[in-house]
């Protein structure tokens, strides 16, 4: 298959070597986060550990260490969420832990990791289409990267799903040789489910991960992870950094 569909750090270490390009999916919060950053110029060091580790790690590279949402103050604005990245000053560079999105990058292998949310899930898509990943000869991966149970096994999370459907579905129509871009059927239908829903931003609010994130009181990042296609960056992973891709 050119397109295959999977979820979580365990699908990327099985999935990723098979592929050549792997796309992350991870909308409340990781993958928006790092496109709301490197739209204002920042490179997103992912960091799959959010402990004493992390701030060592962004010392080492000389970047601002994003913290929990509860942890952000005035003088240090720079957190996981979205909604707080776009009103803080632009930092050079940003150390972003995530236990999910971060964790799959690292897993990911050596090919290019695109970060991929419903607000650049077009601009993705094209730029996959324009590469020639999809195809037998240049297979890509999308990796979902759902949540958490209590117990760390991975809970699959429907904003992780509509977003990979989001990006698949803009892929199955992208110009070029679409016909050579053959989806596996988890992938079809993923794609499937983001054309059939009847209000996919409604539903974010509603799901799970949504409903959370209103209760901890940030319903801002539900409503910028919520802005479709009003993105044209496409954050790719070049030299352990989430960067703007290249024309």
């Amino acid at each position: 298959m050119g397109v295959t569909f999977g979820w979580g750090p365990t699908a990327a270490r099985v999935l990723a070597p098979r592929a050549a390009c792997v796309v992350v999916v991870d909308v409340l919060s990781f993958t928006t986060s790092v496109g709301v950053a490197v739209e204002a110029g920042t490179a997103v060091y992912p960091y799959r550990w959010r402990d004493a580790t992390a701030r060592a790690y962004a010392d080492r590279r000389d970047a601002v260490l994003a913290v929990g949402r509860s942890e952000a103050t005035p003088e240090h604005p720079w957190s996981l969420s979205p909604a707080a990245l776009r009103a803080a000053p632009p930092a050079p560079r940003l150390v972003l832990p995530s236990p999910n999105g971060s964790t799959i990058a690292a897993e990911a292998g050596d090919g290019p990791v695109v970060a991929a949310s419903l607000r650049n899930r077009t601009a993705v898509a094209a730029w996959l289409a324009e590469r020639g990943y999809g195809s037998e000869s240049r297979p890509l991966v999308v990796i979902a990267s759902g949540e958490r149970w209590p117990d760390g096994s991975l809970r699959p999370a429907l904003e992780d799903l509509l977003g990979a459907g989001a990006v698949l579905s803009a892929l199955r129509a992208a110009p070029g040789a679409a016909g050579a871009r053959e989806l596996s059927p988890e992938a079809t239908a993923a794609a499937t489910l983001w054309e059939a829903a009847d209000d996919p931003v409604a539903a974010l609010h509603r799901c799970d991960s949504g409903r959370e994130l209103y209760e901890y009181g940030h319903p801002q990042d539900v409503a910028v992870a919520a802005e479709v296609d009003t993105s044209d960056t496409v954050p790719v992973l070049r030299d352990g950094a989430f960067q703007e891709a290249a024309p």
